[in-house]
């Protein structure tokens, strides 16, 4: 393919190729391990990447109007922890003057989501509420199921499809024609009574039964949903406008014990379960100055962070509510970061808005208040810029840098919620994570299930194969023993 058709793909394309096993591996698991397929795919997505500039795509080279009208956006998680990619159908109208835009504002939703989430998959939902005849495209329609049948490798979970007008019925019989067994079976049709089999009413605008507030503008562009930055002590309850200094110091000395313990080393193991007892009763236990590393790390250019990808919370049973996240500066500048969540009313960030001197590391609490329990929908985003010595680290000047900061200059990093079921104590957890034991993740657990799903599929498909020549050979050995039998009688016939 590259030999014959090398002037048709992106060499960016191709050199990620050459380097990127997991994007292998996707259109592998797509095309269930078949190398000619997986290749054929390849070579479509390729041509398809050059053609409509994918790496090039960005907000400036499209009309502003087609993020005005609200028609596709990223927002909320399905109950799996998946990003919902919506299509307000009732939002779009036929036009074939503006298809090609339309068709790459698809385009740059899909590649702008992929490089940020590492291709990580998605649940599509078209919400057809308040449509009718005037709103079918089925050229649109079949562009977007394209994108993740023969573009996207292994990037879609499930069409969740609201509330469709009967009048379409024979559109989407159409639709289904297009997409294969594989796809058909991710095609969930829904209405307000069943939709929270999939999604979650926090999710959910009122229409769909759900009790989400969101309601899209542009600008800015809608970004993983962190639309309100924490204030130092979290959303305030009653519970916690009475919280006093005394608790505030406990939870800082709790964090450093956490960090004491993530430095353990394997000789260490024998003991933990006195140094756990030990931390619920010693509170006065110095910090290590060079206990900061909690998990594994992210490294920035700005910051270090760690964990690099998921907070770890306890299940309502296990009742452990609290994170510990670690900044470390690397530059010569003071930096400025402030935290954002999916979920401001479930957790509290201390600090959430502040700055950390040159090569300083600063830990930040992250902590479940009242009757809240972490979910795996649940979602930080970290942000980070470069201040000038001259700025001042105050809350007016931060207030003000935030402002006037540009976009290109700033460092934004996302962190995961991930629940622990087990009813072990979150610092055993961290230290099991600090032996560099590995964790499966719900991605890594989704794509061995998909693996195996499609070996049984292949084995299945070999013993029907394998009955089938089974019964081919009984129905062969009857004939013969038919024909046979026919010989002897013609001959002892012929005797007589």
């Amino acid at each position: 393919y590259f030999l014959d058709k090398s002037d048709k793909y992106d060499s960016r394309d191709v050199e990620r190729l050459q380097q990127d096993d997991k994007w292998v591996e996707n259109y592998l698991i797509w095309r269930h391990d078949v190398v000619d397929d997986t290749l054929k795919m390849i070579d479509e997505s390729f041509q398809w990447r050059k053609e409509y500039t994918v790496n090039d795509l960005s907000e400036s080279v499209l009309p502003k109007w087609l993020f005005e009208t609200g028609a596709l956006f990223l927002h909320g998680y399905d109950k799996e922890g998946y990003k919902l990619f919506w299509f307000k159908v009732k939002h779009h109208t036929r036009d074939p003057k503006q298809q090609l835009d339309k068709k790459k504002l698809v385009a740059f939703w899909l590649e702008h989501y992929a490089k940020r989430d590492h291709g990580k998959p998605l649940t599509v939902v078209f919400d057809m509420a308040e449509t009718g005849i005037s709103h079918i495209d089925l050229d649109f329609v079949r562009f977007i199921v394209n994108c993740f049948t023969d573009y996207y490798p292994n990037f879609l979970t499930k069409i969740v499809i609201f509330e469709m007008p009967w009048i379409m019925n024979a559109a989407f019989k159409i639709v289904k024609g297009w997409l294969g067994p594989d796809a058909i079976s991710m095609l969930k049709f829904t209405n307000k009574s069943d939709v929270q089999e999939y999604i979650s009413g926090e999710y959910l605008p009122p229409h769909m039964g759900g009790t989400d507030s969101f309601k899209y503008s542009y600008p800015p562009l809608v970004d993983d949903d962190f639309q309100t930055p924490l204030c130092e002590n979290g959303p305030i309850t009653s519970e916690d406008e009475h919280e006093s200094k005394e608790e505030i110091d406990a939870d800082t000395k709790e964090a450093g014990e956490l960090n004491e313990a993530q430095n353990l080393n394997q000789k260490k193991m024998n003991s933990i379960e006195q140094i756990s007892k030990s931390e619920e009763t010693d509170k006065t236990e110095v910090k290590p100055k060079n206990a900061k590393k909690a998990l594994t790390t992210f490294k920035g250019p700005l910051l270090h962070i760690s964990p690099a990808e998921e907070l770890y919370f306890g299940s309502k049973e296990t009742g452990e509510k609290k994170c510990l996240i670690v900044l470390t500066n690397i530059t010569k500048n003071v930096v400025a970061f402030k935290v954002r969540t999916t979920a401001p009313e479930k957790y509290r960030v201390k600090p959430s808005n502040s700055s950390c001197e040159p090569g300083t590391s600063l830990d930040i609490i992250v902590s479940l208040h009242g009757g809240f329990a972490a979910s795996l929908q649940d979602r930080f985003l970290i942000m980070a810029a470069e201040m000038d010595q001259s700025s001042g680290a105050g809350v007016p000047e931060l207030t003000q840098f935030w402002k006037e900061v540009p976009r290109t200059k700033v460092m934004e990093h996302r962190l995961r919620c991930h629940v622990i079921e087990s009813s072990k104590p979150s610092s055993l957890t961290l230290k099991d994570n600090a032996f560099n034991i590995p964790a499966k993740t719900n991605e890594d657990l989704h794509i061995q299930l998909t693996h195996l799903l499609q070996i049984n599929k292949r084995l299945e498909e070999q013993m029907n194969r394998c009955l089938w020549f089974q019964q081919l050979s009984v129905v062969l050995s009857l004939l013969s023993v038919t024909v046979a039998a026919f010989c002897f009688y013609l001959a002892y016939a012929q005797r007589s």
